[in-house]
């Protein structure tokens, strides 16, 4: 086997506490990438996207859950639609603790190293999902448990801040630079396989009699994210620290401060990514999110035909995300992400045309178009943000940037969208937001030069 010289570092394995000696490979040309680091790059993959998708599994859970019962489970003094909206609000929460999630993981990350931060960040978010399954609802424990439900969504806003960013990392910084975007692309398609899941999971539960799905039902979903945990945990325990970052920390390419250092020295590189990162959260969780609630409440066509369109539309998202990752190996981030934004921008008014027939076949059709066209974006923005900046910071710039996006887009679209139908009962407001969310998408890719092929070692 070929491969670039090997240096040999003392660590400490941050989970045993034990000594030992740990080879590292420098990071491989295109023509030196041996037997060892495909083995390397198919573990590392496996560890990262397992934790990515317990972290979407949750995430997806909990959107699906705010739109379709936890109004009435936590909220119900209050009108349907005020307690849709603080539902809403509660999802939002998760959203606002990415940011303060990212903050603190991507300073460890760039400090310590990818690996310990993913498990950790494993372990956060397995805890706190599995507690709202147990948690009591308004019924058994009064104002405590919105109060509750309130905290465990900040805890596991906080998880994601910080898993997202560094499972892309671990991918990006293992594999060859001519096919990052195929390989990394299977992170954002993980994605999707959480949401499909938990989506399933929620789908088969809601056929339970409606006062058992109430009293007990949905709370099996969350339970069930336990076996994601534990099966994360022995993968991720495994894996070893990417070829980029130890080559960075063998070198000394390495700082104390990489937040003030990358808010600093690139600027520009993070608002862009964060306006990419909110268009695509605004997109895309208006059709995860509230595009499921008003399928079922404002259209009266049934929660079930809503998750079934979105179950079809996740197989869409996932062939997406993969399928335009690898696509921009060979014609560039931009041009991919650019196209997604427009098209998602021209689709909005046609989609809710589409739903508004309450068609089921029309609704599924809509749901697969949008998810694909998220697909566009979501899939090459993984290579894309690992690009951007230099290894010092990478995790605490591609995770900042990403986050502050979704945090404005992704937490508060629902909310958005809730009140734009509620102050015109029309869905064309709602369709007028998701023009302009696919317009800032691509204004923003516009403005960066192309990053496919970077050198993540310089």
């Amino acid at each position: 086997m070929r491969t670039t010289k090997s240096q040999v570092v003392k660590a400490v394995e941050p989970i045993t506490g034990q000594h030992m000696d740990t080879t590292v490979l420098s990071p491989a040309t295109p023509t030196e990438f041996g037997p060892q680091q495909r083995k390397l790059l198919r573990r590392t993959i496996a560890g990262s996207a397992v934790g990515n998708i317990l972290e979407q599994y949750d995430f997806a859970l909990y959107a699906s859950a705010a739109a379709l019962i936890f109004g009435k489970l936590f909220f119900p003094s209050f009108d349907p639609t005020v307690a849709l909206i603080a539902a809403f609000t509660t999802q939002a929460v998760g959203f606002i603790a990415r940011p303060l999630g990212s903050l603190v993981a991507g300073h460890v990350g760039d400090l310590h190293g990818r690996k310990r931060v993913l498990v950790a960040m494993l372990l956060i978010a397995g805890i706190s999902t599995t507690a709202i399954g147990l948690l009591p609802t308004y019924a058994a424990i009064g104002i405590w448990a919105p109060i509750f439900l309130v905290i465990l969504r900040f805890v596991q806003g906080f998880s994601f801040g910080g898993e997202y960013g560094g499972a892309i990392l671990m991918v990006s910084e293992t594999a060859p630079r001519e096919k990052r975007g195929f390989y990394t692309g299977f992170i954002p398609a993980s994605s999707a396989l959480g949401g499909l899941l938990s989506t399933v999971v929620l789908f088969a539960v809601s056929l339970l009699p409606p006062e058992t799905f109430e009293a007990w039902g949905w709370r099996i979903p969350f339970l069930l994210s336990i076996i994601l945990v534990v099966t994360g945990l022995i993968i991720r325990l495994r894996l070893k620290e990417t070829p980029v970052y130890k080559d960075a920390e063998v070198k000394g390419k390495t700082t104390r401060k990489p937040i003030l250092e990358v808010i600093k020295t690139n600027p520009k590189q993070l608002l862009l990514a964060a306006g990419i990162s909110f268009g695509f959260g605004t997109l895309n969780y208006v059709v995860l999110g509230w595009l499921l609630s008003y399928t079922a409440v404002d259209l009266k066509v049934g929660a079930g035909l809503g998750l079934i369109a979105l179950v079809i539309g996740y197989v869409f998202y996932g062939i997406s995300d993969w399928v335009s990752s690898a696509i921009s190996d060979r014609v560039g981030r931009r041009p991919v992400i650019l196209t997604g934004g427009i098209a998602y921008g021209v689709w909005a008014f046609p989609m809710f045309a589409m739903v508004d027939t309450k068609s089921p076949v029309l609704i599924v059709v809509a749901m697969a178009v949008s998810l694909t066209l998220s697909g566009m974006i979501y899939g090459p923005l993984a290579s894309l943000i690992s690009e951007l900046f230099a290894t010092k910071f990478r995790y605490s710039g591609a995770s900042m940037g990403y986050q502050l996006g979704q945090t404005l887009g992704g937490g508060f679209s629902p909310l958005i969208a809730t009140g734009l139908y509620a102050a015109t009962l029309a869905s064309w407001s709602v369709a007028i937001y998701l023009v302009i969310a696919g317009l800032i998408t691509a204004a923003s890719v516009f403005f960066l030069t192309e990053t496919a092929g970077r050198d993540l070692t310089h």
